[in-house]
C-alpha cells in the first residue's frame, strides 16, 4: 500500500503545491534585463473586481501608469504583463491566480479579463440605459451631457452609432431643451450632421454650465400650462428667447 512509511501526522500536514504561473512573458534580447521598480507598482491603481467598478477605466489609468515609465528598448506589452498581477486585488487576484489557461500576450490578458468582468449581460443593460436615457427634472442641459457622455465611456463597445446616439440623446430632453436646441441650430437639430449636431449640443452645455443656467420646473414649461394669461406666456416666451440668445452668444 501506498504511503506506508508514513506516518499519521505527515499524511495528515497539507502539501504546498504550487500551481503553474498563467502568464508566460515575451522574450527579451539577450542583452535586456528588467526589474519592476516598487515606485511603478506604488503607482498602479487598483482594481478589485467587484460589482460597480469599471474595467476599463482601470485599464485606461494602468496604461497611462505604464506608458509614462517605459525603459528604452523595453516592450510595453512585457512592462504590462509584468505589472497586471500587482494592479489586482480580492477577488481580482484571486481569479486571476486561479486561471488555467496560459497568458503569452498582453492582448490575451486584457481581452480574458475584460471578458470575466464586463460579460454580455453588462454590455446589453449600459446599451438599454443608453437608448433609454432621460434628462432629469432640474438638470441643467451641462449634467445631463455630462452624464450620457460617462455612461457611454463605460462601455466603449456599445456598437451605437453617432448617430443614434444623438438622436437618444435628443429624445431624452424636456420640450423646452429641445426647443432651445433647434432655435440654435436655426431650425431642426435633425437637419444637422452628427458631428456638428455634437458640437452644437457639447457647446450649449458649456454655456449652460458657465452661466448656471438650470432647467425650468415643470411647472413654469410652456408645454405644461394648462390655463395661463396672455401676458404669463409672453413671459415665459420672452425668458426662453432669452435663453437662446445667451447660449447662442458662445456658439458663434
Amino acid at each position: 500500500m501506498e504511503n506506508n512509511d508514513r506516518t499519521l501526522k505527515e499524511l495528515a500536514t497539507p502539501d504546498v503545491v504550487y500551481q503553474l504561473w498563467c502568464i508566460q512573458y515575451p522574450q527579451l534580447e539577450p542583452a535586456q534585463t528588467y526589474e519592476l521598480k516598487y515606485g511603478l507598482i506604488h503607482l498602479l491603481p487598483k482594481f478589485h473586481g467587484l460589482v460597480g467598478e469599471d474595467p476599463y477605466k482601470h485599464l485606461k489609468e494602468f496604461h497611462v501608469v505604464c506608458s509614462t515609465m517605459k525603459p528604452q528598448g523595453i516592450p510595453e506589452d512585457y512592462i504590462k504583463m509584468k505589472a497586471f498581477p500587482f494592479s489586482l486585488d480580492g477577488a481580482a487576484k484571486d481569479w486571476l491566480y486561479l486561471q488555467p489557461a496560459l497568458f503569452n500576450t498582453w492582448g490575451d490578458m486584457k481581452c480574458t479579463s475584460l471578458e470575466k468582468f464586463f460579460p454580455a449581460s453588462r454590455t446589453a443593460t449600459i446599451r438599454k440605459e443608453i437608448c433609454g436615457i432621460r434628462k432629469h427634472t432640474r438638470e441643467t442641459l451641462h449634467e445631463y451631457w455630462e452624464r450620457f457622455n460617462k455612461l457611454c465611456a463605460t462601455c466603449p463597445h456599445h456598437q451605437i452609432n453617432e448617430q443614434l446616439l444623438i438622436q437618444y440623446f435628443y429624445e431624452g430632453l424636456s420640450m423646452m431643451d429641445i426647443s432651445m436646441i433647434n432655435a440654435a441650430s436655426g431650425g431642426a437639430l435633425m437637419d444637422k450632421t452628427p458631428p456638428a449636431a455634437r458640437h452644437l449640443i457639447s457647446n450649449m452645455a458649456s454655456n449652460t454650465h458657465q452661466f448656471g443656467i438650470r432647467g425650468m420646473s415643470q411647472s413654469r414649461m410652456v408645454n405644461g400650462i394648462s390655463v395661463a394669461s396672455n401676458q404669463r406666456l409672453k413671459n415665459q416666451l420672452t425668458e426662453l428667447t432669452s435663453l437662446v440668445r445667451q447660449l447662442v452668444v458662445g456658439i458663434h
